[in-house]
């Protein structure tokens, strides 16, 4: 589940307590569940991260980047269920890593990965490994102009919600999110990325900012499984502000005429108002 703005707010939210600590002892908590998946070997993640220096916490697409003073980075990739805590988790279950930091009065001791059901991943990169995975990304949803919209969206006869989906063409967007941008911009799921004309796409790219930007004020979308916490592990609140996403049935809420509806595609749910969203 976490997106763009569920990330993002993790990063804000461990930042001041991460930024500049040393990483006295990196810890894979024993755990009778699932194992999340490790790169390079545990013991060279832990030997390499022993005593380093967290230059800084940023955010790559759906990704957190810890900057090492040893010019490697760690990215933490939470997927369906994964949440970074400087509180306590909340289950005992489900924690997968913690870092251990040196004492520093009014912070956080340590940080922690905590993954329900263990479909996140924990990478230590060099320079070059992380050139490669950022080289296999489109521009950040945030940051993409409006010529980048053209030129990704061109290369794809997809449909739009598809395409919106796709991390090498915009990095950073998910199911959820994708549904809310597309509402806000009057533009139906079903259309074709490439017939996507000047006036759509200028749409589409206000659309993408002001839906994540708002989503990250209000700290994410926590839904009914309860999943998604931030650094606190306390719930976002953007849920209360969607307008078509798990809204099928409802009358909706911008035009007050149509019922929204829910289709497939991909694989994945779609909701959409078809008078909105012609």
């Amino acid at each position: 589940m976490p997106e763009l703005p569920e990330v993002e707010t993790m990063v804000r939210g461990i930042q001041k307590d991460c930024t500049n600590r040393t990483v006295e002892r990196l810890e894979f908590v024993r755990s009778r569940r699932r194992p999340i998946p490790v790169f390079p070997a545990r013991a060279s993640v832990v030997r390499r991260m022993a005593n380093r220096r967290i230059l800084g916490v940023t955010r790559l697409a759906k990704r957190i980047v810890l900057a090492l003073d040893s010019e490697d980075v760690m990215i933490i990739e939470p997927r369906m269920t994964g949440l970074l805590l400087i509180s306590p988790p909340p289950t005992q279950a489900h924690r997968r890593v913690v870092w251990h930091l040196n004492p520093s009065k009014g912070l956080a001791d340590q940080l922690e990965f905590w993954d329900r059901r263990g479909l996140g991943t924990v990478s230590l990169l060099n320079t070059s490994e992380l050139a490669e995975l950022r080289a296999r990304l489109g521009p950040d949803a945030l940051e993409i102009t409006f010529e980048e919209w053209k030129t990704q969206l061109n290369s794809t006869s997809r449909a739009i919600k598809v395409a919106l989906l796709d991390q090498h063409l915009v990095a950073g967007i998910g199911n959820l999110y994708a549904s809310e941008i597309l509402h806000r911009a009057g533009i139906s799921p079903l259309r074709s990325a490439t017939t996507l004309g000047p006036r759509r796409l200028a749409r589409l790219d206000e659309a993408t900012k002001h839906i994540l930007q708002e989503a990250i004020l209000y700290e994410g979308s926590t839904l009914n499984d309860g999943t998604y916490r931030n650094a606190l592990n306390k719930d976002g609140t953007y849920q209360n502000h969607h307008r078509v996403y798990q809204r099928a049935g409802q009358q909706c809420a911008s035009c007050k005429k149509s019922i929204i509806q829910r289709i497939v595609q991909a694989q994945r749910a779609t909701f959409f108002c078809s008078r909105c969203q012609k």
